[in-house]
């Protein structure tokens, strides 16, 4: 059975909160120089690029007013199949930057569902 939108949703800001614990434990030196919180940092990237796809499968409008949908998609699998090529300050300035917008982003469009879904009821 498939996922509801609001799942989806619901793991990317998952995937942001993760992402923000991870740096918070470390600076910049720290995040380039420790493999493990490199990694966890990726992989919570690579949940919210196939939770942002998932959601274009099943949601296509809803999707779409994810800022730079398309861009976390591909980001996603870049992490996934160019590893080798991937660059560890680009992906922490990412983190710092647009996950907190992205979260923020996310977490209105899944009040604004709940909302909708409330006054269904």
């Amino acid at each position: 059975m498939p996922r509801s939108c609001e799942a989806y949703l619901a793991d990317i800001i998952d995937a942001c909160d993760t992402i923000e614990l991870a740096l918070s434990r470390v600076d910049t030196d720290g995040y380039l120089s420790d493999r493990v919180i490199r990694s966890a940092v990726e992989r919570e990237f690579i949940i919210i690029g196939e939770a942002v796809a998932s959601l274009g499968r099943t949601d296509p409008n809803l999707a779409a007013r994810i800022t730079h949908a398309r861009f976390i998609v591909g980001f996603r699998n870049r992490l996934a199949h160019e590893y080798a090529a991937i660059d560890d300050e680009a992906v922490l300035r990412i983190a710092q930057h647009d996950v907190p917008v992205l979260r923020d982003e996310v977490r209105s469009l899944l009040s604004e569902i709940s909302m909708a879904d409330s006054q269904d009821n």
